[in-house]
């Protein structure tokens, strides 16, 4: 198993958002989570990345991490896009960027300074970054933003040969990516009950059991 969430609760400015998630991840399984703006998506992935504590629940990531993906691509404007690649890969031990470079049609833009890149051409080169971490477990959210049909495209067969090789996704999209064999998990039953009056923003009380689950 890659990944497993067993009751987990997020909150986000003391907002209780959600609670009772419970989904998990072998290797070669993608989940897209679904749910209208505003539900705890973003909080959700960033609990499950480490980047914040989670109100309640266990989570359970494998001994390397997961490697995240959110709305900022994590560029140095100055470097070209071959040097933003290879600076990644020094961070994760990598050494060899050229199938990310080819997986994300980057080859032509190598000598480019990042700063002269379109908003899609950034975005492509940020996600480039999850194939040279390594890591088997990746967390996404709505990776596709900025990107062309051609481009989306490109990321869902990243994906599918990540999963191919034994990786798993957990992705935050409200598009289709085209890949059918992922699950997708509705968050709407998990949606934190409002507080009694009086109590703030807080949860209600202890929640024993999954609201919802893959």
């Amino acid at each position: 198993m890659l990944l497993t969430v067993e009751n987990l609760a997020v909150a986000r400015g003391g907002i209780a958002l959600l609670e009772g998630v419970a989904l998990s991840l072998s290797p070669g399984q993608a989940l897209i989570l679904r749910g209208p703006n505003g539900i705890g998506k973003t909080t959700l992935l960033r609990c499950v990345a480490g980047l914040q504590p989670a109100a309640g629940g266990r989570i359970v990531l494998p001994p390397e991490g997961a490697a995240y993906a959110g709305h900022a691509d994590g560029l140095k404007a100055t470097l070209s896009v071959a040097e933003n690649l290879a600076f990644w890969a020094r961070i994760y031990g990598q050494s060899d960027t050229a199938p990310a470079m080819a997986a994300m049609n980057l080859e032509a833009l190598a000598d480019r300074p990042a700063q002269n890149l379109s908003a899609g051409q950034k975005r492509r080169l940020g996600l480039a970054r999850l194939l040279v971490t390594g890591r088997r477990l990746w967390l996404l959210d709505e990776p596709t933003v900025s990107l062309d049909a051609a481009s989306v495209a490109l990321f869902a067969a990243a994906v599918r040969g990540h999963l191919g090789r034994g990786g798993a996704a957990l992705i935050a999209t409200h598009i289709d990516l085209g890949l059918a064999e992922a699950a997708t998990l509705d968050l709407a039953p998990c949606r934190a009950k409002p507080s009694a009056p009086g109590q703030g923003g807080g949860f209600d009380a202890p929640f024993d059991g999954a609201r919802c689950s893959m």
